[in-house]
């Protein structure tokens, strides 16, 4: 194996320093296309069905005809994998609606570029996970679903970059965000739970979050756990107010947060409800998902 990753792009696999696109892509020029973030963990692809089912739908949102069926897609995320023997590490999947010109809309239909990386990502500091995260509220508010629905993963992400930018810059590593009346959405890359008196909470879809994979399993677990859950709007108050508070996403998996806006979120971090939660989540993790093989 060489240094360089093994890159899957329109068809074939090149290295990484043959991986280039058009300047004339559509994705560079407009952030038209879409991608997926997806884990491998001992050898098994998480939740891979799933995400394939979301590339799909997010493809079909913006009406771009992605070429391939869920079979075949499937078959180039493992396939990437194996080409750079990953076993525990994260895959970028990546659908553009090809190569145009400079005008919004292409005059015909274009074959799309789909591209797909597989390496290792290390997201946060380990000792996060024990400690808490400190967060921020941006002053950034959340793309109403009205205008772009952040249900579509699509490659559009200045929304969340600049959040991200004023987190950073205040000296934390993630910011909430607020819709425009000021209700919890999500992080700029994570959803979030707030726990209240062995009541978990989180946003429901419709105020404009992605509905994101592990979001998705965390609820399923709680409910395997006999706990208490609500997908409800809520606001600062409650989160300030609330006994834990924790993010997920498939990069992050479960962090907990130690305090919002300087307001410290419970008095033991990892929370009692938070650590049950990535115990349980961890377990599947080694238990359930495509192998690599398989694909």
């Amino acid at each position: 194996m060489t240094d360089e990753l093994i890159i899957y792009l329109n068809g074939k696999f090149v290295r990484e320093s043959q991986a280039r696109i058009s300047v004339f892509d559509q994705g560079v020029l407009f952030g038209d296309g879409v991608f997926e973030g997806i884990r491998v963990y001992a050898g098994r692809i998480f939740k891979c069905a799933e995400h394939v089912d979301r590339f799909f739908s997010s493809a079909k949102a913006i009406m771009l005809d992605l070429g391939l069926s869920r079979g075949e897609v499937t078959e180039v995320i493992a396939e990437t994998c194996n080409c750079n023997d990953i076993t525990d590490g994260y895959v970028r999947l990546v659908a553009t609606r090809g190569i145009g010109d400079l005008g919004l809309l292409p005059h015909n239909q274009l074959p799309p570029t789909l591209f797909c990386i597989a390496g290792r990502l290390s997201l946060y500091d380990p000792a996060i996970y024990e400690t808490g995260m400190p967060i921020i509220t941006a002053s950034q508010r959340r793309t109403n679903p009205t205008v772009i629905d952040p249900q579509i993963k699509s490659l559009n992400y200045l929304n969340n970059i600049l959040a991200k930018i004023e987190a950073v810059r205040s000296g934390v590593p993630e910011a909430l965000m607020l819709t425009e009346d000021g209700i919890v959405a999500e992080c700029t890359g994570e959803n979030v739970f707030i726990v209240k008196e062995g009541t978990l909470l989180t946003p429901p879809c419709h105020v404009g979050i992605l509905n994101g994979i592990t979001r998705q399993t965390i609820i399923q677990l709680a409910a395997n756990l006999g706990m208490r859950l609500q997908e409800k709007e809520f606001t600062l108050f409650n989160v300030y107010s609330a006994d834990e508070c924790f993010l997920t996403g498939t990069a992050a998996e479960i962090v907990p947060v130690s305090s919002v806006d300087g307001r410290e979120i419970g008095s033991i971090r990892p929370g009692p409800v938070t650590r049950q939660l990535t115990a349980a989540f961890r377990e599947q993790t080694r238990t359930s998902g495509l192998p690599v093989s398989e694909g």
